[in-house]
C-alpha cells in the first residue's frame, strides 16, 4: 500500500490506505474571507494563530496554509503565516499558492516534509514546481487539469494524472510523494459531478495506487445547508477510496462523517475515537460535571 509521509519539526503525519483518514484544514486561507485578507494584508496574523490552534483542537491532522490576497507581497505573506502556524501548532502544513515563489518562500520558512499546494499538468507549472518540490524533499498536490482547461471526463482529468506521475518520477520524486486530486466541480452546477469524482478516485487507487484528496466543500458551492452536503460526499468519496481532504474540522457534519467513516473502515482501532467522542457522558467513569454543552463557534 502507498503511503505518503509529511512532517512538522516534531511530528509526522501518514496519509494511506490502511491509515485514518486525514483531514487538511482549510481556514487558513483569506480567499472569499474579506475580514481574514484585510488583516493580513495589515500584518495582523491574529486570526490566522486563532484559526490554527481552533481547527488542531478540532481534531484536523493538518493544516493548510494560504495566504493569496490580490496586489499584496504573496511570498512574504506565506512566509510569515508559515512560521506563526508552525510556532502555536506541531501539525504538519500544506502550503497552498498558485504563485511559485510564494511556494519556494514558503518552502524555505518551514521545518519538516511539507505538502506542497499545488502542481497541475500545464507545461510552466510542472517545469517550474516539481524541481522546487524535489529540491526540499517535499510532497504534492497533483490538480488533473491542464493546458486544456478541465475536463468534463473523469478518464481525461486521470491520464493527466499519469502524466503528472511521470514528470514527477524523471524529478525523482517518487509516487508515493504525489497525491492527486481528483477536481471537485459543483454538483449544483453539474448534476454529474459526484459521479465523475466517483469514478475517477477509484480509479486512482485501484490503477495507479495513489493517494488523494480534494477541496470537499467545492461539492456544495451554491447550495443551502452546505455542510449536510458535504459530510455526505466526504463519506462517498472515502467509500470510493479518498485518503485525505482539505476541509473544515469545526464544521460537526464534516468531523462526525469522518470518524464514522474510520469505525466502519477499521481504522479507528476498536472504536476508541469514536467512543471517546460520543459516548454518553452520564457513562459511569466520565465527569458528571460536563453538563453543558459548549457553545463556542468558529472565528470568521
Amino acid at each position: 500500500m502507498t503511503d505518503t509521509l509529511v512532517s512538522s519539526a516534531t511530528r509526522e503525519v501518514v496519509i494511506g490506505f490502511e491509515r485514518p483518514f486525514v483531514i487538511i484544514g482549510e481556514r487558513i486561507n483569506p480567499t472569499g474571507r474579506a475580514v481574514l485578507a484585510d488583516e493580513m494584508k495589515l500584518g495582523d496574523f491574529s486570526r490566522v494563530e486563532a484559526d490554527a490552534v481552533a481547527q488542531a483542537e478540532a481534531g484536523a491532522q493538518m493544516l493548510d496554509v494560504n495566504a493569496g490576497i490580490p496586489l499584496a507581497d504573496e511570498p512574504t505573506l506565506l512566509a510569515k503565516a508559515v512560521k506563526l502556524v508552525q510556532s502555536v501548532t506541531d501539525l504538519p502544513l500544506s502550503i497552498d499558492s498558485s504563485i511559485v515563489e510564494a511556494l519556494a518562500a514558503g518552502l524555505a520558512a518551514y521545518q519538516g516534509k511539507a505538502l506542497v499546494n499545488s502542481v497541475t499538468g500545464e507545461e510552466d507549472r510542472l517545469e517550474r514546481v516539481l524541481p522546487l518540490v524535489a529540491k526540499h524533499g517535499a510532497a504534492v498536490v497533483a490538480i488533473t487539469n491542464d493546458e486544456t482547461g478541465i475536463s468534463e471526463d473523469p478518464d481525461a482529468r486521470f491520464e493527466v494524472a499519469v502524466k503528472i506521475l511521470n514528470r514527477a518520477a524523471d524529478h525523482g520524486i517518487p509516487k508515493r510523494d504525489v497525491v492527486i486530486d481528483p477536481l471537485v466541480m459543483p454538483i449544483g452546477a453539474m448534476g454529474t459531478a459526484g459521479r465523475q469524482a466517483f469514478h475517477l478516485v477509484r480509479r486512482l487507487r485501484s490503477e495507479l495506487r495513489v493517494n488523494t484528496t480534494c477541496g470537499a466543500s467545492n461539492v456544495s458551492f451554491g447550495l443551502p445547508n452546505r455542510n449536510g452536503i458535504n459530510g455526505a460526499f466526504l463519506a462517498m468519496m472515502i467509500a470510493n477510496g479518498l485518503t485525505s481532504a482539505i476541509a473544515n474540522p469545526l464544521h460537526h457534519e464534516i468531523k462526525q462523517a469522518v470518524m464514522a467513516c474510520d469505525v466502519l473502515t477499521g481504522h479507528d482501532r476498536n472504536s476508541a475515537g469514536w467512543i471517546a467522542a460520543y459516548r454518553d457522558p452520564s457513562t459511569p467513569g466520565r465527569n458528571r460535571r460536563r453538563n453543558k454543552r459548549s457553545t463556542r463557534t468558529s472565528p470568521e
